[in-house]
């Protein structure tokens, strides 16, 4: 982070970093799953995760890839502002769109999880952006 950080409080900053943290980690695990182990989080099913939402063996290429540019987009201090915000949002766009897929799916009927566990992430987005936002709106009052 940035000198932006100096003007949020410590309270804010710890919540900052660790929704920030527990999000990227979350897009980590998937990734190495992405790319290890086809058929996470069906270690039973026939198929891999990709095949089982209906999605085709592209898409899991570009996501994978997506996520790691992101990750790397929120992590590294010295990328533009609006580069991040491209992160946030694709972030909150694969996050919601896994929700629904799963719930779309009928994943329900295995377990719940398939549709909350997603969502819960996406709160913890929302609440790293929201600091993300505030820090930054402190960093362009000081500029002016």
């Amino acid at each position: 982070m940035t000198g932006a950080s100096e003007r949020l409080t410590n309270r804010e900053k710890l919540i900052y970093r660790t929704t920030t943290g527990i999000v990227c980690a979350v897009m980590v695990f998937s990734i190495i799953n992405f790319i290890f182990n086809d058929h996470f989080p069906f270690p039973n099913g026939p198929e891999g995760a990709f095949v089982h939402l209906g999605l085709p063996h592209y898409f899991k290429i570009e996501l994978t890839t997506a996520k790691i540019l992101g990750v790397l987009a929120l992590l590294i201090p010295s990328v533009p502002f609006k580069i991040k915000e491209f992160a946030y949002f694709g972030f909150g766009i694969t996050l919601l769109s896994a929700s629904i897929a799963h719930f779309a799916r009928g994943d329900a009927r295995l377990s719940v999880f398939f549709i909350i566990d997603p969502l819960f992430f996406l709160v913890l987005l929302i609440v790293s952006y929201v600091y993300f936002e505030k820090s930054h709106s402190f960093s362009a009052i000081h500029q002016e």
